[in-house]
């Protein structure tokens, strides 16, 4: 393609995150039930005399312009695969919290693979973006196929999930600040120094097959083994909790690292009314009102 490339992808809330012991090489086993949600970041590629990175939106200026980026990270390895110069401007519109827990980042990444692959006119197979996309972090793999997965091993080994009736509507309260992830498993190590094998609650599954809201709602209750930890270095997160609750959410849980808290809702008409409560109780600093589950990275 000579013009440029927009790809949309979503962010994503995790309903169950189990933790295992830290492993050899640093990283954790994980069960870890990905649902991708209604916020979005926009990805844009572009033919250029060079390589270079922007990023415009509420968060933008948290967002590293630099190879650091799994963006640059994500075109310069599918151009290195194929021999191909990687000058290109990606633009990044940022409406998904930055390091708040909801995989921001690894959108970014999976939608500047797929941008730069339509561009480039590589035509890699399914299997060959999946793979790029483990290379690049746990969560880049999800990013780029949405909807509902299981992910195992460090979270890149995906089985897509069956998610019954009309999906499920969640209130996002971010925080100030974000939660530095590797901190977070660090602070899992001190607290949890005999972590148990890691395993997929058959229950929280099942609830998400048949879409029942009020069974993933009970099903939440200790379902992220990372909380503890988040909680332990961002106390103020427990009073997060605490008004999202007694405002009407079905339950409350820190969403993945933190420290944006996520909150499953009844419906659209108790989001919004839990979204405000959040906001008038001065306990966060945004709330956002999306549904799930939606579908992953996607040429617009």
């Amino acid at each position: 393609m000579s013009g440029g490339v927009t790809v949309r992808v979503p962010a994503k809330v995790n309903v169950q995150l189990a933790v295992g012991a830290a492993r050899p090489d640093g990283f954790h086993d994980l069960a870890n039930v990905f649902l991708a949600v209604s916020l979005y970041d926009e990805v844009t590629v572009t033919p250029s005399d060079r390589f270079y990175l922007t990023c415009s939106g509420p968060y933008a200026d948290q967002v590293p312009l630099d190879t650091t980026n799994l963006a640059a990270r994500a075109a310069q390895a599918l151009a290195s695969r194929h021999g191909i110069d990687p000058a290109v401007h990606i633009h990044i519109a940022k409406d998904i919290p930055v390091a708040g827990g909801m995989a921001g980042g690894s959108a970014d990444g999976a939608a500047a693979l797929l941008a730069c692959d339509a561009l480039w006119s590589v035509g890699s197979s399914r299997t060959e973006l999946l793979d790029i996309c483990a290379e690049l972090g746990s969560d880049v793999p999800f990013s780029l196929v949405g909807g509902a997965a299981l992910g195992l091993g460090r979270g890149e080994k995906l089985t897509e999930l069956e998610v019954g009736g009309t999906g499920f509507h969640w209130v996002f309260a971010t925080a100030d600040g974000g939660l530095s992830t590797p901190a977070v498993f660090r602070e899992f190590d001190r607290l949890t120094p005999e972590a148990p094998t890691p395993e997929a609650s058959p229950l929280l599954l099942e609830a998400l097959r048949t879409g029942d809201a009020e069974a993933l709602a009970a099903s939440l209750v200790r379902s992220n083994d990372l909380q503890p930890a988040a909680l332990s270095l961002r106390p103020s997160l427990t009073e997060t909790l605490e008004a999202g609750v007694s405002a009407g959410a079905l339950a409350g849980l820190v969403s993945g690292s933190g420290p944006t808290t996520a909150f499953l809702v009844a419906d659209a008409g108790a989001a919004e009314k839990v979204a405000a409560a959040l906001v008038a109780s001065g306990t966060c600093r945004t709330a956002r009102v999306a549904t799930g589950p939606v579908v992953g990275a996607r040429v617009i």
